[in-house]
């Protein structure tokens, strides 16, 4: 049952995040009486979220989004953070949703939409489990038994980090769309309840930095797109070094047949 369900929020899943996204903006008991308290506790949380998933692309991909948007993996993964974590994209989108509602200082968004985001989490992680146990058997269980499917084990993440490449072109070229809707949705809310605040003594320092924020938010965005699409994020391709010229042959001649 739970693996169906799992099956159908996969499916479906790139539909419900703007429907949890417009849920930061429903009025609520504020978490805490001043919204700047919120905000940075919020940003704080985030970046956490953020910097898991970085250091996740950075180190070992993995091809998000299934197949058909069906399930679907073409072998196992465990290298890099992934063999710290069963699931590091998803603890960071986590984290990072959990800093979006306490910036949102909405009581309703953690007390209702969080648990819900968690269910639906956990039955997504269910169903691709139970599609790699039955692909890869042995190999995905062993893995289970060394990696933790959600809570992190950085022993050994100094090795993990010294023996791999940090690709810089692929997280940007993979990340820069997820990092663009969570920054300017950070933004968005703290505006809101900036905006909301009674007094125009107390918002005039954001505010204005809000905005300011959201427009250099737009244009890191337009520029990694453009870097992207004209293909200046490819990882270059490694030259191959020219063959050294071969001697011209010493002909030898017989002095005699001239």
């Amino acid at each position: 049952m739970i693996i169906r369900i799992g099956n159908f929020f996969f499916h479906y899943r790139n539909g419900l995040f703007p429907v949890f996204y417009a849920l930061l903006f429903i009025r609520s008991v504020p978490l805490a009486p001043n919204f700047r308290t919120a905000a940075v506790i919020g940003l704080a949380v985030g970046l956490v979220g953020q910097l898991f998933r970085a250091v996740t692309i950075g180190l070992e991909y993995i091809v998000r989004g299934g197949r058909n948007r069906q399930v679907y993996a073409d072998g196992l993964v465990t290298g890099g953070m992934f063999s710290h974590c069963r699931n590091p994209l998803y603890v960071g989108n986590f984290l990072m949703l959990v800093g979006l509602g306490i910036a949102s200082n909405s009581t309703f968004f953690l007390a209702v939409v969080i648990p819900s985001f968690a269910f639906i989490y956990w039955t997504i992680i269910a169903a691709e489990e139970n599609y790699l146990r039955q692909k890869f058997g042995a190999d995905f269980q062993n893995y289970c038994s060394r990696v933790n499917r959600l809570l992190p084990n950085f022993r050994g993440f100094k090795n993990t980090i010294q023996g791999t490449q940090f690709n810089w072109r692929r997280l940007i070229t993979a990340e820069y769309g997820s990092t663009y809707i969570w920054v300017t949705g950070m933004l968005a809310v703290t505006l809101r309840n900036a905006l909301s605040e009674p007094g125009a003594n107390s918002r005039e320092g954001i505010v204005p930095w809000l905005w300011a924020g959201l427009l250099a938010a737009g244009l890191c965005y337009l520029t990694a797109r453009i870097l992207k699409k004209t293909g200046r994020l490819n990882s270059p391709t490694p030259s191959k070094e020219k063959e050294p010229a071969k001697p011209a042959p010493i002909v030898l001649r017989d002095s005699t047949n001239r």
